[in-house]
C-alpha cells in the first residue's frame, strides 16, 4: 500500500469520468498522487465510480467493489470509497451487503468525500479537473439528470431531473481547458436536445454550441446523446456555419416501428424519426449519425425487428450500436410490462441487426478511399500511428491507421490520404505535415 496515493477507478460513462477527473483535482490540489484505472491498485485511498444503468453495469460494478474489499482485507490498500449511480441507486442495500466499504457516495455528493477526509474543497477548482484522456481532447459535461419517461431507462431514477450547466460557466470550463492543451472537445449530457430548458425556458444547445465553438483554440467540438423529440434545428446551421463543429450527431433513436415507440415512451413516431433523419441528412451534407438501438422491449415482435432493419438499410447509419433490453426495477416497464422475451431471442435478434450494420459500415469505410480526411493524432504504436477523423470519436468510433513515414506529433492535425479500409479501421499516410 503506497500512502498518499489516491486511486480512482471509473466504471460506466462519460459523464462519471468527468466527475472522477474533478475529484482527482481536489485531491491532487490537497497534496495527493492520484491515478485513474491503474494497472496495480494499492493506494492509501481507493474509490470506485460505479455504475448502475443496466444488470451488466451493475454487476461489473459489485464484482471490482469485492475485489476491491478483498485487497483492503490483505492490507493492499488502504480505506475504500464507493460513489456514482450504483450507490445512488442502492444505498440501503448496498450498505447492508458490503460493509468492507468504508463510505458510499451517490451521483451527486461526491464532494462530501473530501470534507469527510479533514480535507478542504477547493471551490476555485471545482471545473478544473485532471485529464484521464489524452492531453488534446476531453469530455465537456453540460447538464446533468433526464426529464424524459421512456419505459425502460432508470436514468431518472438515479440522476433526477434536468439540470443545465450555465453557459457561461461552460464558456469559463473550456477556456481553462484550452489554456492547458486541448483542442477537441466531446460534449456531452445524458440529453443534448433537452439543454437550457430550465435554465432558460428554451432549448439553449445551438447558442451554446456556437458560443463554445468561437472560443480561440477550440478545433473541434463533437455532439453526443441527442433525442429526437423537440429537436432544435438551429443546430444544424452552427453546424453549416463553424467549421469546428463536426458534421457528427449522436442520436439515441432505440426504435423504429410505431407499436414499439409507442410501449417505450418516445413521443415520436415512424414517420416522424424518417423525417427527422432525412433532414439531419439535407441541411448538413456529408453528416455522420451515430444511433443506438434496443431490441428485446416487452412487446416486441418479429415484424418490429423487420422494420428496424428496412430502417437500419434505408438510413444507411455510418455509426450503430445495440443492446438488448434489461428489465430494471422502478422503471415504466418493470411496472407495467413482463420481460417475457428469452434472452437468446434478444442475442438473436441484436446479433442479425449487427450483422446488418457491419455490412454498412463496411461499405461505407470503403467509399472513404481515395479521399483525404484531417486527422488528429491520438497514439503511436509499433506499426502505425493511429488517430481519428471529424466523423470518429474516441473509444467507440473506427481509428485511421497511418504508416510511419515520417515523424507525427500526438495531439496535431494531419492531412492524411485514405489508402485502404476495412469494416471498423482506415489506413493512409500523411500528403504532409505541418
Amino acid at each position: 500500500m503506497k500512502k498518499n496515493k489516491v486511486d480512482i477507478i471509473t466504471l460506466g460513462c462519460s459523464k462519471n469520468l468527468v466527475d472522477s477527473e474533478q475529484l482527482m483535482r481536489q485531491f491532487k490540489a490537497n497534496g495527493y498522487t492520484v491515478s485513474h484505472d491503474p494497472a496495480k491498485v494499492n493506494g492509501e485511498i481507493v474509490v470506485v465510480n460505479t455504475c448502475g444503468f443496466i444488470g451488466d453495469a451493475q454487476e461489473e460494478s459489485i464484482h471490482m467493489i469485492l475485489a476491491l474489499g478483498e485487497a483492503k482485507k490483505r492490507g493492499t490498500i488502504g480505506q475504500l470509497y464507493v460513489m456514482g449511480c450504483l450507490s445512488e441507486r442502492f444505498l440501503e442495500e448496498l450498505k447492508q451487503e458490503l460493509p468492507e466499504v468504508d463510505r458510499f457516495y451517490g451521483k451527486f455528493n461526491w464532494k462530501e468525500l473530501i470534507s469527510d477526509l479533514g480535507k478542504p474543497y477547493f471551490q476555485d477548482l471545482a471545473a478544473d479537473r485532471v485529464l484521464t484522456t489524452p492531453a488534446h481532447y476531453a469530455y465537456l459535461k453540460i447538464g446533468e439528470g433526464c426529464n424524459r419517461t421512456c419505459s425502460y431507462c432508470s436514468i431518472p431514477i438515479i440522476t433526477g431531473r434536468y439540470r443545465s450547466q450555465p453557459i457561461e460557466e461552460m464558456e469559463k470550463e473550456v477556456r481553462l481547458l484550452v489554456s492547458q492543451g486541448v483542442k477537441e472537445f466531446q460534449m456531452i449530457a445524458q440529453d443534448l436536445t433537452y439543454y437550457g430548458l430550465d435554465l432558460y425556458k428554451r432549448y439553449a444547445l445551438p447558442e451554446l454550441v456556437e458560443r463554445i465553438a468561437d472560443i480561440p483554440g477550440v478545433e473541434w467540438l463533437r455532439l453526443h446523446y441527442a433525442y429526437p423529440t423537440h429537436f432544435p434545428f438551429d443546430l444544424l446551421r452552427v453546424m453549416c456555419e463553424r467549421e469546428n463543429v463536426c458534421n457528427y450527431l449522436d442520436i439515441a433513436l432505440q426504435h423504429i416501428s410505431d407499436p414499439m415507440l409507442k410501449q417505450m415512451r418516445r413521443n415520436i413516431t415512424k414517420e416522424e424519426t424518417y423525417e427527422l433523419m432525412q433532414r439531419l441528412r439535407e441541411e448538413v451534407p456529408g453528416i455522420h449519425l451515430r444511433t443506438t438501438l434496443m431490441v428485446g422491449h416487452p412487446g416486441e415482435g418479429e415484424q418490429d425487428v423487420e422494420e428496424m432493419v428496412e430502417f437500419i438499410r434505408t438510413i444507411r447509419f455510418e455509426r450503430l450500436g445495440a443492446f438488448a433490453y434489461s428489465h430494471e426495477s422502478g422503471t415504466y416497464a418493470y411496472q407495467h410490462y413482463e420481460d417475457f422475451i428469452p434472452q437468446e431471442v434478444k442475442q438473436d435478434r441484436l446479433d442479425y441487426i449487427m450483422r446488418i450494420q457491419e455490412q454498412i459500415a463496411g461499405e461505407i469505410s470503403a467509399s472513404k478511399t481515395g479521399q483525404t480526411f484531417k486527422v488528429i493524432i491520438d497514439r503511436e504504436e509499433d506499426d502505425f500511428y493511429i488517430g481519428r477523423t471529424e466523423f470518429d470519436s474516441p473509444e467507440v468510433d473506427p481509428e485511421v491507421l497511418i504508416t510511419k513515414e515520417q515523424p507525427l506529433s500526438v495531439g496535431n492535425f494531419y492531412p492524411v490520404k485514405i489508402e485502404s479500409a476495412d469494416t471498423f479501421d482506415l489506413y493512409g499516410r500523411v500528403l504532409c505535415s505541418r
